[in-house]
């Protein structure tokens, strides 16, 4: 059984999503065994409560160091014996020794097609803006592992979604989720579980079931 910790900072829709596949068996050999949120405030917390998941605030702003942050943070994944952790809409940059000893066990959603609108400064309604500014006609969100640059990671799964007349950053930001987020992100922790991930250089290799 896989044990995940899903590493928040808002709402947690994407945790939500998480928790949905598992209960719908869409995900198996998997559990969420905490949710951590940077913010005390954050709706995500609530949700785990809900469904009687282990929920913490592991905040910057709690500790006299961001060092002090960094070895709260890893103490939490050791303790929990955590297998994956999952950034489901984290906004704090993830310290480099947690990169390197949870190795490929860290995994992140980003709001695009990386390459494309990705990088320091990309994140949430950001990319959307940028989409739009551009004229894309056809973006989608990526599944990687996390390393130590910035969306530079292995790609896991990528799904696209068309960009259409009208949109507005808040409407596309809620198509991605809607109709890539939310689906690929489910897989991606399903693949995992199931031991079908491999990864070759920064390239990664799905085996068939």
């Amino acid at each position: 059984m896989l044990r995940i910790a899903v590493l928040v900072s808002g709402g947690g829709t994407n945790l939500q999503a998480i928790i949905d596949s598992i209960e719908n068996n869409k995900i198996t050999n998997a559990s969420i065994e905490v949710v951590v949120s940077n913010n005390k405030n954050a709706h995500a917390l609530e949700r785990a409560k809900k469904h009687g998941i282990k929920a913490e605030c592991i905040s910057p702003k709690d500790f006299q160091t961001r060092e002090e942050f960094n070895e709260a943070l890893i103490k939490s994944m050791d303790d929990n014996r955590i297998d994956l952790i999952v950034l489901a809409g984290f906004l704090v940059v993830i310290p480099a020794k947690m990169i390197e000893k949870y190795r490929n066990r860290i995994i992140n959603v980003h709001p695009s097609l990386i390459p494309s609108f990705c990088g320091t400064g990309n994140y949430g309604l950001k990319v959307h803006e940028g989409v739009l500014s551009r004229g894309v006609k056809v973006t989608g969100a990526t599944v990687h592992f996390v390393d130590e640059g910035t969306d530079t990671g292995p790609i896991i799964l990528q799904k696209a979604v068309s960009v259409l007349d009208g949109d507005t950053p808040e409407i596309l930001q809620r198509r991605v989720m809607e109709e890539a987020e939310w689906v690929i992100m489910p897989e991606a922790i399903d693949l995992i579980a199931n031991g079908r991930v491999a990864i070759e250089g920064n390239r990664t290799v799905i085996k068939q079931a």
